[in-house]
């Protein structure tokens, strides 16, 4: 099986998406019966895989394709939606005489959660099941997947005209994207925890927040909500989806990024002003998070301003 890890450059660095169409010719029907034969006698080894971080929708304008998972295939067409999870392995095929077209939609859904939606991330983590699993909710759900298609148009036209406030408009538009597949899911695919884990560790979320520019030791923040250094560890991945140590950086980085583009500071005093003193950990942590450096990040900007 050949993979390729694709490299996704954002068409606006705060946003963290981008959205394009694709446009594929007529074919003959012996071109595709041709394409269906080959793809039966080789299997889907035989195909070109990819994979992202982001995570991917498709939704098909004009045509049909074949949509290849690890664990399943199925065909869309006209309307339709299907979706990819985090790093999860994917390509497709044309599978019809008739002419292609069809948005391709990605987006790091992490840098749209905020300190209100973070707990909410747990569900696309991928923890329990590939994200592509809620495609059941696209194919079953008529009213969920035309919603969500008209979502996805708008994005595209939003992202395409660039009108005054157009982030605020596409930022909302994706969190109710994922807010329908959260209030859909009604074969519980999403990595749900329905307990109080998360009010208990609000104290917690807090504390973060007020000294994210200090050294942060746990055995502090443990002591506001009494709790052993082993059992807070356990309660706080299962409540918020990832580790106490990411969460706090993915905080860190969240707030650096924010005086990057905001504030005329140096790099080593944003890092200094989010707790992260030693510079060169500052700029491993800042291109685990965004794939480039503190200053590759700022020109970005500015040339997505211009």
């Amino acid at each position: 099986m050949d993979m390729v890890h694709e490299k996704v450059v954002y068409q606006n660095p705060f946003l963290c998406m981008r959205i394009w169409q694709i446009e594929g010719p007529a074919l003959s029907n012996r071109e595709i019966m041709k394409r269906e034969k080959s793809a039966l006698r080789k299997g889907k080894d035989s195909l070109t895989w990819h994979y992202h971080k982001e995570v991917e929708f498709l939704l098909v304008l004009h045509g049909a394709m074949t949509v290849y998972l690890p664990e399943e295939q199925f065909r869309i067409q006209q309307g339709d939606v299907a979706i990819f999870g985090s790093s999860e392995p994917h390509t497709t095929q044309q599978c019809s005489a008739e002419s292609l077209q069809y948005l391709v939609f990605q987006l790091d859904l992490q840098k749209h959660m905020d300190q209100s939606t973070v707990s909410n991330m747990k569900y696309f983590s991928n923890v329990l099941r590939p994200l592509s699993r809620l495609n059941y909710i696209l194919r079953e759900n008529e009213s969920v997947r035309a919603q969500i298609a008209q979502f996805i148009m708008n994005i595209y036209m939003e992202t395409d005209h660039q009108e005054k406030g157009y982030e605020l408009a596409v930022s909302a538009l994706i969190k109710n994207i994922f807010l329908l597949l959260v209030r859909n899911d009604n074969q519980l695919m999403l990595h749900y925890q329905h307990d109080p884990l998360m009010e208990r560790i609000q104290p917690v979320l807090a504390y973060i927040e007020e000294h994210l520019s200090e050294k942060m030791l746990i055995e502090e923040v443990t002591k506001q909500i009494n709790l052993s250094y082993y059992y807070f560890i356990k309660v706080f991945k299962k409540a918020v989806g990832m580790s106490f140590t990411d969460y706090v950086n993915f905080k860190r980085i969240k707030k650096a990024e924010q005086m990057l583009l905001t504030e005329d500071r140096s790099i080593a005093e944003v890092a200094e002003l989010v707790g992260i003193s030693n510079l060169g950990h500052f700029y491993e942590m800042f291109r685990r998070f965004n794939n480039c450096s503190p200053k590759q990040f700022k020109n970005r900007l500015s040339d997505a301003l211009i």
